[in-house]
């Protein structure tokens, strides 16, 4: 995919540059005295904003933080963003937070207007956003010169590869609870791939569509006919084998793929995860979103720990897609061993799934520099 980049802008000495980036960074502490867990969107930011300033440009930075409803509150302000990006990029500016305002999320020309005055150029760099046809995204890129920054076009460059032209084999290996949130991405990846492993919560109604007693894992029951059919048509899906979770009195167990009434499955089993391991190991690319059990609990970490230990361990080409998975490779520090981690779970997702998302189509459609 050709999108418009850094630079496609022309001279930006002594331009005004509206800088779509994502602060969306985890918080913690009380709401008057948040304190940035973890600063890692702000210094990804980083090569786009230094490319434009050392060529003289004014940088204005736009974000969202958290989800404060179309209300101000202290809870999200940008504060202690604006304070580490002071320190990281001394002298560009950070707005307030752009979702203080409906106009954001409702895609307000009004809204649109009032970001662009007095801005030349525009540069969304915020790939975790560019799923969302919000204001910032697809708004300025109407009325202004636009390009993509160098995380976007390192994203698209990677998911596109990915997309479209795999080593073989190619694995992916999707989890998470819902088969619902994933049924499109499942549909334009399993014609795609070599190998399709499926874990998490998600697994349990592909069990039930083969026919298996889940207990009482979670199960999507208006999906099972639509599961049914996926595993009919593709026998390159691969379910677990072995499951554990907790039996009906609440004690630790490990499972067949037959749970008993009133047992609930929490991770894929030993033997699911060395088989998956191996799938892994064996592949020349991988795509790995969701993990496969809760991984936030020690008991039902395992299998996420072994399938992120073969992403960092395998020869092949490794894509992480964001999210839940990203915090379970950061958890088991692991997040520096695999080749490519997504700002964007949501929009890595998407984007396999259409090969587009509605930020990038917006820079593609903006107009040309004069």
């Amino acid at each position: 995919m050709k999108l418009p980049l850094l630079e496609d802008l022309g001279d930006v000495r002594g331009r005004n540059v509206l800088l779509r980036a994502d602060f969306n960074v985890p918080m913690s502490g009380a709401d008057d005295a948040r304190v940035i867990s973890d600063d890692f969107r702000i210094r990804a930011a980083l090569p786009t904003i230094n490319w434009l300033t050392e060529r003289g440009a004014k940088v204005v930075c736009v974000s969202h933080l958290g989800r404060p409803k179309g209300r101000p509150t202290t809870k999200y302000s940008m504060g202690p963003v604006r304070d580490r990006l002071a320190e990281l990029a001394p002298g560009v500016e950070l707005r307030e937070n752009l979702r203080f305002s409906p106009g954001e999320e409702g895609n307000d020309p009004a809204f649109v207007t009032e970001l662009i005055r007095g801005m030349d150029l525009y540069v969304n760099d915020a790939f975790g956003a560019a799923h969302r046809a919000h204001a910032s995204v697809v708004g300025p890129p109407q009325f202004l010169p636009s390009a993509a920054g160098r995380l976007i076009e390192r994203e698209v460059a990677v998911l596109d590869r990915m997309r479209t032209s795999p080593k073989r084999p190619f694995v992916a290996v999707l989890g998470g609870a819902k088969v619902s949130d994933k049924l499109g991405v499942i549909e334009a990846l399993v014609g795609v791939v070599d190998r399709l492993l499926i874990g998490g919560g998600m697994c349990f109604t592909f069990l039930a569509a083969k026919g298996h007693s889940i207990g009482d894992s979670l199960c999507e029951r208006d999906q099972v006919d639509h599961c049914k059919r996926l595993l009919q048509q593709h026998p390159s899906i691969m379910l677990p084998e072995d499951i554990i979770g907790l039996d009906a009195d609440g004690v630790y167990a490990t499972f067949g793929t037959h749970l008993p009434a009133g047992a609930k499955g929490l991770d894929i089993g030993p033997g699911s995860a060395a088989a998956f391991g191996d799938a892994i190991m064996d592949a020349r690319s991988v795509f790995w979103n969701g993990p496969m059990g809760v991984f936030e609990d020690a008991r039902f970490a395992k299998g996420t720990r072994t399938v992120a230990q073969a992403m960092a361990d395998t020869k092949a080409f490794t894509v992480v897609g964001g999210g839940d998975s990203a915090a379970a490779l950061a958890q088991f520090g692991l997040e520096n061993d695999v080749d490519h981690v997504s700002t964007g779970g949501g929009a890595s997702l998407e984007f396999l799934e259409f090969g587009d998302l509605p930020g990038l189509e917006a820079l593609r459609k903006a107009p040309h520099v004069s």
